[in-house]
């Protein structure tokens, strides 16, 4: 049986919580300080069998603070691990990581920023499937239309982070 830490730091967005791999790599990651909630995200293939909450911080939550305390690149060296099933999807997750503070584009502009301005919602897709949020900057895509559309976390804490990062 498989158990990796769970660490939930306070933010001004509420709960976020960390899971981690042996080896410090962000598996998961999102506004929740629900073990399950974090936990499905995870590819069935990286999926820990539980997960147990740790007070231990680690790089990946060093960083959460950081970014929270204003040095938005913090989250940018932070190791991650994702299964991508696909070549387009990892494409996406590392050109996620590409996108800078401030400056978010649409699912029709990063799709064109990958190269790929066909694949809109291809795309999007990589983007709802983020395991690792924020170190992942997925919330820096919005709709085609300029509207922020979706996000696994919840509006409110995507319009906050868009927020803070343009005021940055």
């Amino acid at each position: 049986m498989t158990t990796l830490p769970l660490l939930v730091l306070e933010t001004p967005d509420g709960a976020f919580g960390i899971v981690t791999a042996e080896d410090g790599a962000v598996l998961a990651s999102g506004w929740s300080d629900s073990a399950e909630a974090l936990r499905v995200r995870i590819h069935p293939s990286l999926r820990p069998d539980a997960l147990a909450v740790t007070a231990q911080h680690g790089a990946a939550a060093d960083a959460a603070l950081a970014y929270y305390a204003g040095d938005l690149a913090a989250i940018d060296a932070v190791p991650v691990r994702q299964h991508a099933g696909g070549e387009f999807r990892a494409l996406a997750w590392e050109g996620l990581r590409r996108i800078a503070p401030g400056a978010p584009l649409t699912y029709a502009g990063f799709a064109g920023a990958l190269g790929r301005p066909t694949a809109v919602r291809a795309a999007a897709g990589a983007c709802a499937s983020n395991a690792p949020a924020l170190f992942v900057p997925c919330h820096r895509v919005l709709r085609t239309d300029g509207g922020l559309g979706g996000f696994a976390w919840g509006v409110p804490v995507k319009r906050a982070l868009l927020e803070r990062e343009a005021a940055a």
